[in-house]
């Protein structure tokens, strides 16, 4: 495919909500001789050409993997690179936020940003708040396990304080108390760089979505490919534990 796919897109079948895992940016670096943070770099233009494709199309939430928990065991000097490619992109992009009417939002433990890249993020968050055309979700200090437990924890307050009983303990319950109650669940999520596993992301969010995965690195993704992952998904049939002929009639 290439970027016809965009014409054979149905517009009544599109996912609400597309999850990333952008992996790649450090092996495509490394594949041209230059450091990882030169992989990074080039992952901003990525990010840039997808969300302008998102909200082309109209998918209403595009939830992106930026950085993990795990993430922090980086070398230092990584870590600080990408904090600081976090403040000015942040900076430089708001504008193409605003143009695109894209409200942006993050999830995770972001107490342990630095302090200056947590308070440029909530700036920009605050700027775009009221941008209605997507939604752009940054996971930022993220790990589903990390979520999960935060969820267990809140629940399990709420019920010594009395607030709910423990057999009021749901699925749509629980679900609430996520960082991503105010989202649809994903229905489709992409990694780039040929990989094949979720990393500890979304994982309860992804019990029912379809899984895309291309061997492009991230810095070579642009809004074709998404328009090619979508039209691969609106190909396959979601049948929830059910049968092709109970979902026909």
């Amino acid at each position: 495919m290439t970027i016809d796919s965009k014409d054979t897109i149905d517009p009544l079948r599109l996912p609400q909500h597309v999850a990333i895992i952008m992996d790649g940016n450090g092996r495509w670096a490394k594949e041209k001789g230059k450091l990882r943070v030169f992989g990074h770099k080039n992952g901003v233009k990525a990010v840039r050409d997808t969300v302008e494709g998102a909200v082309e199309i109209g998918v209403k939430y595009l939830t992106l993997y930026a950085f993990s928990t795990e993430n922090w065991n980086r070398p230092k000097l990584e870590v600080s690179a990408l904090m600081e490619l976090l403040v000015s992109t942040l900076s430089k992009e708001t504008k193409t936020l605003m143009k695109n009417g894209v409200r942006l939002q993050a999830i995770g433990d972001l107490a342990q940003l630095p302090g200056r890249c947590y308070k440029g993020l909530q700036e920009v968050i605050a700027q775009t708040g009221n941008n209605t055309n997507s939604t752009l979700t940054l996971a930022l200090s993220y790990s589903a396990r990390w979520e999960i437990t935060e969820a267990a924890k809140q629940l399990a307050k709420a019920a010594l304080e009395g607030s709910i009983q423990p057999d009021e303990i749901d699925e749509k319950l629980f679900s609430q108390y996520l960082s991503t109650r105010d989202m649809p669940d994903p229905e489709l999520l992409i990694r780039t760089s040929g990989e094949q596993r979720i990393s500890n992301y979304l994982l309860w969010q992804l019990a029912y979505s379809e899984l895309y995965f291309t061997p492009k690195m991230w810095p070579e993704f642009r809004k074709a490919d998404l328009f090619e992952a979508i039209a691969a998904y609106q190909k396959r049939e979601r049948r929830f534990g059910m049968t092709s002929e109970q979902l026909n009639s």
